[in-house]
């Protein structure tokens, strides 16, 4: 990979006011990115994120509606109109017991996890560069594994992997690389904005540390840098993938 890979270009993050997306649209804008659009729902937040550097574009925006689907599309039409990455990092997990699920929790789920995916790139697909352009997906180990408690999770994240694939095939022709990774246990502020107290977080990370073939849970930055490589020209062959990043738990 050079230096500078993504130079001059235009990159949208959703989800990025913390964890995993906070650290891609820092990371693209840091490599060369002449602006990463980043969307979120709490102003402040997103605020904050976009002073981490000048390339860094907010736009408060629910993308699980077309009204903030639109606002996305519009901060990319005031940037030239053409995408260069699309990442899919908005997510949202709630560990339910399918008995405890209702449709109000349930819709949540599908909705942030695989509705915004689904609105955001039927609009934003005219958009990527062609041949060139790329998607990459935030999906989860848990959408290729069984989660007692997180069901709705899981399922969201399987037909996200779905996705992946039928995007991938579907836009080959044009040259547009589609590819996800599946991160394992990651180190975020999803466990507390779950209700889960630190020092419960904490105990929780001891214990999945030693449930990891590999001896430990992944950091954000272990993540945002294969969305950056899946991303990047050295990666030009590279599509259909779903990359599973989680210290061997699929083989333990």
């Amino acid at each position: 990979m050079t230096d500078l890979p993504f130079l001059g270009n235009i990159v949208v993050v959703t989800g990025a006011t913390s964890g995993i997306g906070r650290g891609t649209a820092l990371a693209f804008a840091e490599l060369g990115a002449a602006g990463v659009v980043i969307t979120g729902r709490r102003k402040d937040r997103l605020a904050d994120v976009g002073l981490l550097h000048p390339a860094i574009v907010p736009v408060v925006a629910d993308v699980t509606t077309e009204v903030g689907t639109e606002s996305v599309v519009t901060a990319v039409e005031r940037l030239g109109g053409r995408l260069d990455v699309l990442v899919h990092n908005a997510g949202i997990f709630r560990f339910t017991p399918t008995d405890a699920l209702d449709a109000s929790m349930a819709r949540e789920v599908i909705d942030t996890n695989l509705i915004a995916p689904l609105l955001l790139t039927a609009r934003l697909a005219p958009m990527l560069r062609s041949p060139g352009g790329c998607i990459v997906a935030v999906s989860s180990r848990a959408g290729h594994n069984a989660n007692p408690g997180a069901a709705a999770y899981g399922a969201s994240k399987a037909a996200l992997d779905n996705l992946t694939l039928s995007w991938a095939a579907e836009l080959a022709p044009r040259g547009i690389r589609v590819n996800a990774v599946a991160p394992g246990f990651v180190r975020t502020e999803a466990y507390t904005a779950n209700g889960m107290p630190e020092e419960a977080v904490r105990g929780f990370f001891e214990h999945a540390s030693t449930t990891v073939p590999l001896g430990a849970v992944a950091d954000v930055d272990d993540v945002v840098k294969w969305i950056t490589r899946l991303a990047a020209p050295e990666s030009r062959l590279v599509t259909a993938q779903i990359l599973t990043i989680d210290g061997g738990l699929d083989v333990a």
